[in-house]
């Protein structure tokens, strides 16, 4: 597949060690998705890569079938923890190869101390006595450069960006080689970033959405946040063609030419989640979803980092 036959994909952060294999492997037999969306620092590859293992060894799917995308951690950013990352992620999802690559923040940190020769051991960020994360002195541009290799090796298909701005982009762009094929960031109505996803459709830059639903059950509680699967005007629309609130923001994601990547456990919501391609959204739906943009990040790293990433 190709990144611009993506239209929806699985996401499977926060899915658990003992679940996020199942759901996958549901996903791909049972409910026609095409696309998983991974990360190292998820800590369920090797769950994930059994699932793999099992759908394409018995035939149910071909691996060209499904685009596979994966994420390097901050903690593996200098150029000669590229490789090993990326190696120790084919491994655990039992794969020759990846269809993308991403940056999973324009941010390198310090690995932990603990477990210091198993790659996910190093996984555990340092913050300072005063709460503040302790960076390391890595430039976007070495980490780019070493994940342009992998490309060059044949390990990766294409490589991207993940929690990118606009100024990160463009100075990206000034020395790439390889040009990121994608950003991936949170998008949802209350969080439309609609210059930013106007700026990377500019440059030919493919963007995913997580969190296409906000993330009421990771973040949003804690935070005492809205949760917009209730907000009345999606509801309303949601009443109007037949289908869920999650189904009107799924489409909604999709008609703005993003790719969205709801994550589910459940089998049914599963199949809810891709059931969106038999309706769509008026110009006047698109217009009152618009109207909803309140700026509101339910994954924002100065909670937990104190740096200020998105300003």
């Amino acid at each position: 597949m190709k990144i611009q036959d993506l239209k929806i994909g699985l996401g499977t952060w926060k899915s658990p060690i003992d679940k996020a294999g199942a759901a996958v492997e549901f996903a791909l037999r049972e409910a026609e998705y095409n696309h998983i969306d991974c990360a190292a620092i998820y800590r369920n590859e090797k769950e994930i890569g059994e699932a793999f293992k099992n759908v394409f060894n018995s035939g149910a799917r071909k691996r060209e079938e499904v685009f596979i995308t994966s994420k390097l951690w901050n903690t593996e950013h200098a150029r000669d923890h590229v490789l090993p990352a990326c190696k120790q992620t084919l491994a655990d999802l039992q794969l020759e190869y990846l269809d993308l690559y991403l940056m999973h923040w324009g941010i390198a940190t310090v690995p932990s101390d603990d477990n210091a020769q198993n790659i996910h051991g190093r996984y555990e960020e340092k913050l300072n006595a005063d709460g503040f994360l302790i960076t390391e002195k890595i430039p976007i541009r070495e980490t780019w450069e070493a994940m342009e290799e992998l490309v060059k090796a044949g390990l990766v298909k294409a490589i991207g960006v993940s929690n990118f701005t606009a100024p990160m982009i463009v100075d990206l762009l000034s020395y790439a080689n390889i040009k990121p094929a994608m950003n991936q960031i949170e998008l949802h109505p209350y969080l439309q970033q609609t210059a930013l996803v106007e700026f990377c459709r500019y440059n030919d830059i493919a963007v995913t959405a997580y969190s296409p639903q906000g993330s009421p059950g990771n973040y949003g509680k804690a935070k005492g946040l809205p949760v917009l699967g209730e907000d009345p005007i999606i509801v309303e629309i949601a009443k109007h063609h037949s289908k869920s609130p999650t189904q009107i923001m799924l489409r909604w994601a999709i008609q703005r030419n993003t790719i969205p990547i709801p994550k589910s456990l459940n089998p049914e919501h599963l199949k809810e989640n891709i059931d969106v391609f038999d309706f769509e959204l008026s110009f006047d739906n698109m217009q009152k979803i618009a109207g909803l943009d309140r700026g509101l990040r339910f994954v924002n790293p100065s909670d937990w980092w104190k740096i200020p990433y998105f300003g």
